[in-house]
């Protein structure tokens, strides 16, 4: 079963959260932001090469044509494949762990697993940018050698950064897997 609800990212930005539920313990949470559009790109590399072509005109050197255009080829795969991310997705496993899975425009994937065991909670933080409160969800990692502590915190959806009314629904989501977890009767 998989539902799919439109929200606005904290720049304003549409995104899309889809939610896929595939067992009672089993949840997928996917934060889908704005495709990578043609307008902009198509503006961004028609200004370069225009002044590129004028810095030709004034000196007549073919190589700052070249430059241009080696320039720009560079600057888009790099851009496709390490900066824009269209899609951010949270897999949570009550068993196993969850599985944090960046998918960027060119098509690769970065994927993390973080062990059940290791984590000690998810919960919304709020920090201050530009001067405005922001919100973001973070996996909180238990310390292994205090049981109370936290050793590490790990934010999520940091390319979309949705605004909480999204957090909320993948928070509330998250915390009826962990729930779960801590209520089912532990084996020896």
């Amino acid at each position: 079963m998989a539902e799919e609800r439109r929200f606005r990212s904290a720049s304003g930005a549409p995104i899309a959260l889809r939610r896929r539920q595939h067992s009672a313990s089993c949840r997928e949470l996917a934060v889908r932001g704005p495709r990578l559009q043609l307008r902009s790109l198509s503006a961004a590399t028609s200004a370069v090469w225009l002044a590129a072509y004028g810095l030709f005109a004034l000196s007549e050197n073919s190589m700052v044509l070249s430059a241009a255009i080696f320039i720009t080829l560079i600057g888009l795969i790099i851009y496709l494949h390490f900066v824009k991310i269209d899609q951010e997705s949270l897999l949570v496993i009550g068993s196993l762990g969850i599985q944090v899975t960046s998918s960027y425009a060119s098509g690769k994937e970065s994927t993390t697993f973080i062990e059940m065991g290791q984590v000690k909670d998810v919960v919304i933080n709020e920090a201050i940018h530009m001067q405005k409160v922001i919100y973001y969800l973070c996996i909180l990692l238990q310390d292994p050698e205090d049981p109370q502590g936290v050793s590490e915190v790990v934010p999520l959806f940091q390319s979309s950064r949705p605004r909480l009314d999204c957090l909320i629904e993948v928070y509330k989501s998250c915390q009826e897997i962990l729930e779960q977890r801590k209520t089912a009767p532990k084996s020896s």
